[in-house]
């Protein structure tokens, strides 16, 4: 059994499991040394309270399958969609463009395979971070367009087919980072903007989104809110006041709303951390 300050991990994810009483701890969680870097491997953490963790279970191994990604395994996603479990994870490399490619299972536990053969986001593109949406029946990806190409990082969607294997329409961008108030330079006098992290939930009748970017050198959450997917995106600012991001939403097993993310952002410090929200 392990706590929650011993699990090193970026970017959690949490699915509710109401039906088993329980939770599943997804994110980038082959983190090696101080750095980024990661093994070819995703695992999920199970708990029943969010404070103790069962030990981690492989649900993805890039090198056992010949899978075409070596590096920079990040921020897996898991969504409930149609009856199966999707990941939507980030992976990279080395002459190829980070991009985002779909998985499946039958359960939250994998093992997971891919529903293609490549990365679901443009393949001349540098992409990472990316969410599923439904909007009146039609899936969508909602993916970075990461700075590293655009200097000022970009959030876009694009449809996908019902099974979510291929787009089915063009993407379409929604804001660029410098766009929100609550944002900085990545280094002062770069050009730089990040985007990270987009994740969707309705509210108050509006269409509201996290997402994290920095400010005077800190991770910071930040919202938006739309009429709908491609309505015209008010930025709220920062949500909270400490250096951590890349966050989420869930409701416990009691409907109580929360939010992950982790803290801080710098490695290898980095720890799962859950508030109401």
């Amino acid at each position: 059994m392990l706590k929650k300050e011993d699990i090193r991990i970026r970017d959690p994810f949490i699915v509710t499991d109401k039906e088993n009483g329980c939770y599943y701890m997804y994110g980038t969680t082959a983190l090696q040394g101080a750095t980024y870097n990661t093994a070819t491997t995703f695992s999920v953490y199970k708990t029943k309270d969010l404070e103790n963790f069962d030990d981690p279970i492989l649900i993805f191994d890039g090198s056992a399958i010949g899978f075409w990604a070596d590096k920079n395994y990040w921020a897996p996603e898991v969504h409930v969609y149609n009856g199966k479990y999707y990941l939507l994870g980030s992976f990279k490399a080395e002459g190829k463009c980070r991009g985002t490619q779909i998985l499946v299972s039958d359960t939250p536990t994998g093992t997971f395979v891919p529903v293609s053969d490549s990365p679901v986001t443009p393949p001349d593109w540098e992409c990472l971070d990316g969410t599923l949406w439904v909007e009146d029946g039609v899936p969508y990806i909602i993916f970075c367009h990461e700075w590293v190409q655009v200097k000022n990082g970009e959030i876009w969607a694009m449809p996908l087919k019902n099974d979510l294997s291929a787009p089915a329409g063009k993407p379409f961008m929604l804001f660029r980072a410098s766009e929100a108030k609550d944002v900085s330079e990545l280094t002062p006098g770069s050009g730089n903007y990040v985007t990270d992290g987009p994740f969707f939930y309705r509210e108050n009748g509006k269409l509201a989104m996290i997402w994290s970017s920095f400010l005077a050198g800190r991770y910071v959450v930040l919202k938006a809110e739309s009429d709908s997917l491609r309505g015209k995106w008010t930025h709220l600012g920062s949500q909270l006041d400490f250096d951590g991001g890349h966050a989420m939403l869930f409701h416990t097993l009691e409907g109580e709303r929360m939010i992950s993310l982790h803290i801080p952002n710098t490695y290898p410090y980095e720890r799962p951390f859950f508030s109401k929200f």
